[in-house]
């Protein structure tokens, strides 16, 4: 992961853009490119996989670049998270459900 975060953060950096990427713009961003993929799945479960790509792709660089802009590493957060959700969510409790973890 650590060269892609490199190459999306010094694509950005190339282009100064970065002038642009408040954590807020970037947030805002997104939550917009997520409404984008979503709609690719609007009205049907029919989806074009290339699109679909496209848009989990532009949900990733802005992730990419807020984690950048926050200081923290997607990794570190992302395991940290994984490690809180096996806390809440245990195999033996959650294994083949969706129920939330408050009713587990």
């Amino acid at each position: 992961m650590d060269e892609v975060s490199k190459a999306v953060v010094d694509f950005t950096h190339e282009r100064d853009w970065d002038q642009f990427h408040s954590p807020e713009n970037l947030a805002k961003s997104i939550a917009i490119e997520s409404g984008e993929l979503l709609e690719c799945f609007q009205w049907n479960s029919n989806f074009d996989k290339k699109e679909v790509c496209k848009e989990l792709a532009d949900v990733v660089n802005y992730s990419i670049l807020l984690a950048d802009k926050l200081g923290v590493r997607l990794e570190d957060i992302v395991m940290e998270k994984l490690e809180e959700n096996r806390r809440k969510y245990p195999v033996e409790k959650a294994k083949g459900k969706s129920t939330k973890y408050t009713e587990l």
